[in-house]
């Protein structure tokens, strides 16, 4: 039964004590994430007190990143498994945050540089062009995603750190240029040498998937669907260095057998 002596707003006064649009308050109903207490005799909406609380929610949870309809499930109590989406959505802010520590790292040296050669005409470009890397780094590998599941990102998200990734970029930087090198001299794949580096390149799969069965299938799943990747995206190496490295790990294989 209603409570007919609570206190009802009408849309505007509700929305400026809640600090949101008219317009919000219309799609949320028409959303059915939050019906009106009641209409007045001309249909205006009318919201009642216990009608903030239910806004505070929506508020809340699409904050941290739920959806609108994730949200009206949650709250309508729908099949809706909570914990596990909130572990998600952790992940998915961590992974945030990571990105944007990159961000501001970039931006910090690009201070440093600026202000190191404050007496130079030209500015430093080479800094901003770090900035723009850092930022389009976070756009194209925002994709990536879709290949691991929740597990898998929970533990890259609690292993990837700035510095960690930094170094790892250095050293796969560093390990396709000596193959490239190789492919480029004709070395064969068998030879000690080759053998080398696929077992380097070996090193640093596993320490990118820290013995995660869960992050190794989502790499996997990744590189075997490389023709959908977007056409944005900017392969880390050619074929003929991946094709060496095919050859090399085979050949790796045989020698221990």
């Amino acid at each position: 039964m209603k409570d007919t002596t609570a206190r009802l707003y009408q849309a505007h006064e509700f929305a400026e004590r809640v600090r949101v649009t008219v317009r919000t308050l219309h799609h949320y109903d028409h959303l059915g994430l939050l019906k009106p207490a009641g209409r007045t005799a001309s249909g205006y909406r009318l919201y009642s007190e216990r009608d903030f609380a239910r806004l505070e929610q929506i508020v809340a949870l699409k904050f941290i990143g739920f959806s609108l309809k994730q949200i009206r499930d949650l709250l309508n109590r729908k099949a809706f498994d909570l914990p596990a989406t909130l572990r998600l959505q952790s992940t998915i802010l961590k992974e945030k945050r990571r990105h944007l520590d990159l961000a501001i790292q970039a931006i910090e040296r690009a201070k440093r540089l600026v202000t190191s050669r404050a007496s130079s005409r030209e500015p430093d470009w080479e800094a901003f062009r770090k900035i723009i890397e850092v930022i389009n780094m976070q756009q194209n590998t925002e994709w990536m995603k879709q290949y691991y599941t929740e597990e898998a990102r929970q533990d890259l998200a609690g292993r990837s750190t700035p510095e960690v990734i930094e170094q790892g970029q250095r050293d796969w930087a560093a390990l396709i240029k000596e193959v490239e090198a190789a492919v480029a001299a004709g070395m064969d794949p068998a030879s000690e040498q080759s053998q080398g580096l696929a077992r380097r390149w070996q090193t640093l799969i596993d320490a990118f998937t820290g013995g995660s069965a869960a992050v190794a299938a989502g790499l996997k799943k990744l590189y075997a669907d490389q023709s959908n990747w977007p056409s944005s995206f900017k392969k880390p190496y050619s074929d003929a260095v991946g094709a060496f490295i095919c050859k090399a790990a085979e050949a790796r294989k045989q020698g221990k057998q």
